[in-house]
């Protein structure tokens, strides 16, 4: 779940990994960018028709539609790693705006599911499509949604990934 985006690129990006994942993309207003038929279709987004896409109003609004099983946030300013994280299918996994990630009060809300991913370097954050790439390749990994990997094209017939 992409909390305000602002970049197109990132959430274009997400998009395109959730479609090569079977996982869901819920994004929550306000969105920085048109994503209509027509701006999808003038940016390339040959995939889009594959990215199983919901768009919700507030955070608030989705907590409420979808409390079980318990969302996870994921920030630069979180004390635990990804790698501990309780990841389970269905679960929502919400990342903040490029420009300032989750809020204060949004974090607090989240309690001991805040989770971050540790970096060594001299960055502040990484960017949020990478970020979102790595914590759902994760979430898909320790729920063996990963098992047994499927490498190169997909064939006829194929399944989807098991959502997280």
């Amino acid at each position: 779940m992409l909390v305000e985006p602002e970049i197109p690129p990132n959430t274009g990006n997400v998009a395109r990994l959730c479609a090569a994942t079977g996982s869901e993309l819920h994004l929550v207003r306000p969105i920085a960018f048109r994503i209509d038929a027509k701006a999808v279709r003038r940016a390339g987004l040959d995939y889009w028709s594959a990215v199983d896409l919901a768009v919700h109003d507030s955070l608030e609004h989705f907590l409420r539609a979808h409390p079980a099983p318990p969302p996870l946030a994921f920030s630069a300013l979180a004390p635990r790693s990804y790698l501990d994280a309780p990841f389970a299918p269905g679960a929502a996994l919400v990342f903040g705006k490029e420009s300032v990630g989750l809020p204060e009060r949004v974090l607090a809300s989240f309690g001991d599911r805040v989770y971050g991913i540790p970096t060594s370097g001299p960055v502040r954050s990484l960017n949020l499509a990478s970020a979102v790439s790595i914590v759902l390749y994760e979430a898909l990994r320790a729920l063996g949604a990963l098992s047994p990997a499927r490498l190169g094209p997909p064939s006829p017939g194929d399944s989807p990934a098991t959502k997280p």
